[in-house]
């Protein structure tokens, strides 16, 4: 792996990391139904939780990992030649999924931190007043989505550069080298003159 790719993968799995890290610890200081209280019987009272800072940037670290990952990797779309290989399909399957999984867990985290935030606000369900409250395993599913993302990311980053690369060393200048087992052939001296004359 060259320099260029190794920076790419540190900065993007570190971002990647961070982002699932801070979406477990979100899920952890999420609002439960337990914490929240009644002022009156239609008001709810929430607690300060850190959450929709922590959901927030989550989902700004995994949008910066995929736009590094893909800014590095260039538009799949401008290659012309689609080499037949492995690696472009693997690179391929892993591009679709990764922004499919990279959507899903950005929706979660920007969900998730906005739901968390809703202070005094209550619902009228069948005549009774609840209070809402983020349902368990949001913002841990955002998380791992996230991790799956960036690593899918990456898989993609080095496959398509690995069959970029080999289809750039095909297409090089080919010298024109005797073949070891070909005889000389020789041109008579008067070819040369008959093509310039005509």
């Amino acid at each position: 792996m060259d320099r260029r790719s190794i920076v790419v993968c540190t900065v993007s799995g570190f971002l990647g990391l961070v982002s699932a890290l801070l979406g477990f610890i979100a899920e952890a200081k999420r609002i439960k139904s337990s914490q929240v209280e009644f002022s009156s019987p239609s008001e709810c009272v929430y607690p300060q939780s850190p959450a929709l800072a922590l959901g927030l940037t989550a989902a700004v670290s995994l949008m910066i990992a995929q736009i590094v990952i893909n800014v590095a990797t260039g538009c799949i779309c401008c290659v012309r030649e689609h080499p037949s290989t492995p690696n472009w399909t693997l690179g391929l399957v892993c591009f679709l999924i990764s922004w499919f999984t990279f959507v899903l867990a950005f929706l979660l985290l920007l969900s998730g931190a906005s739901l968390n935030d809703q202070h005094g606000e209550e619902n009228i369900y069948f005549g009774n007043y609840y209070c809402y409250v983020v349902k368990p395993g949001v913002f841990a599913g955002a998380a791992s989505l996230s991790l799956v993302s960036v690593i899918l990311g990456i898989i993609y980053y080095l496959a398509f550069n690995s069959s970029s690369t080999k289809v750039v060393s095909q297409t090089g200048i080919a010298m024109g080298q005797p073949h070891p087992n070909q005889d000389p052939v020789f041109v008579h001296q008067d070819t040369y003159a008959r093509r310039q004359l005509s």
